[in-house]
């Protein structure tokens, strides 16, 4: 009797237990989110990594031999169109001058006397045009030291900024020393190398001779205020890269940018009919983005995506889904490769609704 009871006790156990896991598989039965790719017209952005130059960057050199005099400007200011910078000291070009002033006026003196010898029949004609051939001469001579001692004075080509010294008060200079450079930057040029592909998507895109807008981030993450324009392309492509260098002016009125910065110029590429998933629907396997896609089945499936470009929450789909495919949106890491699961469809519009997508 008491075998029985106890028989009996254990099969009590064994069924509630059997009961309770039963309850508790069920309570677990996880119902998944699933969406589809949708197709909506939107903007990428391209990125390019650039480098800032001024429209005018000159070297000023000694254009006569001396010593630097003076020096009339400083590193990093900004000088105006025609403004002294340099004074080579000017002791010998002056006497040069000195020289050929004297002798254009005696030269002169010369030719008024047998001038008027000749109109007098005194002397011949050749000797007038010997007379007359030296005053030019002379003359000649005199406008050349007066450029020589004008290169003493050098004076800036253009309003632009001082770059640093390359010559101190004192030095001893020799024709064609560098003292220093100077930028324009009231307008920069900025050169970004674009890949193969995409020139020609710029190209067949734009059909007419419009130019192509462009924004430029600073090399602190802060976008510069004032657009671009791309006006020029190189001629050819760099073979080694792959790449043809675009050239595009921005204004810079608060003259912030300098030569020689770097930055990111952004290109907005418009794209009809873009296919885009969620990024939280997408995983990785080495360096590979996969979704889950669910078959007529239920079950699911994982198959290679390529992304055509990133948008802030969502990827543009190059290859490997259509829009009539279902994925999986959430729970990725509770599904295997050909699990059958119970699903909840929720509509791409939807979805895309809460994230950050910017599209037209």
């Amino acid at each position: 009797m008491r075998v029985i009871i106890v028989s009996m006790c254990f099969l009590a156990m064994s069924f509630i237990a059997s009961c309770g896991s039963h309850k508790e598989g069920h309570e677990k039965k996880t119902n998944f989110l699933v969406t589809s790719p949708f197709k909506k017209d939107t903007v990428v952005t391209r990125e390019y990594v650039c480098q800032i130059r001024s429209s005018q960057h000159i070297e000023l050199r000694a254009m006569e031999q001396g010593y630097l005099q003076e020096i009339f400007v400083d590193e990093g200011k900004f000088v105006k169109e025609g403004q002294l910078m340099f004074q080579i000291l000017p002791i010998k070009y002056k006497a040069e001058l000195q020289k050929a002033q004297a002798e254009a006026e005696f030269v002169e003196v010369e030719y008024r006397t047998t001038k008027a010898l000749a109109d007098s029949n005194v002397v011949s004609p050749n000797e007038l045009a010997l007379a007359k051939a030296k005053l030019d001469k002379a003359k000649a001579e005199l406008a050349l030291a007066q450029v020589h001692l004008g290169f003493t004075q050098i004076r800036a080509p253009f309003s632009g900024l001082m770059d640093r010294f390359q010559v101190r008060l004192g030095s001893f200079l020799d024709e064609g020393d560098l003292l220093t450079t100077m930028s324009d930057i009231s307008t920069l040029w900025v050169y970004f190398n674009v890949p193969e592909a995409e020139y020609l998507d710029y190209k067949q895109s734009s059909k007419s001779n419009n130019f192509l807008n462009v924004k430029l981030k600073m090399a602190n993450n802060e976008m510069y205020e004032h657009p671009g324009i791309v006006k020029t392309i190189e001629a050819d492509f760099h073979n080694e890269t792959g790449t043809i260098a675009f050239r595009a002016t921005f204004p810079n009125p608060d003259l912030l940018l300098r030569h020689g910065e770097t930055g990111n110029i952004q290109v907005a590429v418009p794209q009809k009919n873009a296919l885009i998933i969620p990024q939280k629907a997408t995983f990785e396997v080495l360096d590979k983005k996969y979704v889950y896609v669910v078959d007529k089945d239920n079950k699911v499936r994982s198959r290679r995506i390529t992304i055509g470009a990133e948008l802030p929450d969502l990827y543009m789909i190059k290859e490997g889904l259509a829009e009539n495919d279902k994925i999986l949106l959430e729970g990725l890491r509770l599904v295997r490769e050909g699990e059958k699961i119970s699903y909840e469809f929720k509509d791409p519009k939807e979805v895309i609704s809460h994230l950050r997508l910017h599209a037209e």
